[in-house]
């Protein structure tokens, strides 16, 4: 597999990937994180793309995962701010959000955020209460459940993750 930032060639079959992994996240328990508001926004991933931030992941040619990833120091917001916990780190992080796959090969996802430690060795990530999948995910890989935090979109709690190098 390989990694690239995305290009705006990419952008139809980036937003298919999107709607993808909202139907398989409504068909495993989780239909509230993109569902209800059809996220993420075209106007967004127009803005990854824009800025250098969003990226693809191929194999054999095709597009089969999605991802943004940044880092820097207090890259993200809405990472501020964390309840019930605290971060592990207070160095640089990268955080990575919006990450789908088409469902075609496996391990798309453990790749990206192999890819995306692989740059930082600091990496920071939070996903909806209801993303089992994503969860597991992240423990397997060796992040560290830090606390909750909010997100801009909706009122719905995020469970945080971390790790370290």
């Amino acid at each position: 597999m390989l990694i690239r930032t995305s290009t705006t060639e990419d952008l139809e079959r980036i937003m298919q990937i999107y709607a993808h992994a909202r139907a398989f996240m409504a068909e495993t328990g989780n239909p509230n994180q993109w569902g209800p508001n059809q996220w993420p926004p075209q106007s967004l991933i127009e803005h990854d793309i824009a800025t250098g931030k969003g990226h693809v992941c191929e194999h054999d040619g095709h597009i089969v995962g999605v991802f943004f990833f940044d880092q820097g120091p207090h890259v993200e917001s809405t990472y501020d701010q964390i309840d019930d916990g605290a971060w592990i780190g207070d160095e640089t992080y990268g955080v990575v959000h919006r990450i789908a796959s088409d469902g075609t090969v496996k391990g798309t996802g453990q790749y990206c955020l192999e890819w995306a430690f692989s740059q930082c060795g600091h990496l920071r990530i939070d996903t909806h209460q209801d993303n089992v999948v994503m969860q597991n995910l992240l423990r397997k890989l060796g992040f560290i459940h830090c606390g909750t935090i909010y997100v801009h979109e909706d009122n719905d709690p995020r469970l945080a993750f971390e790790k370290l190098a």
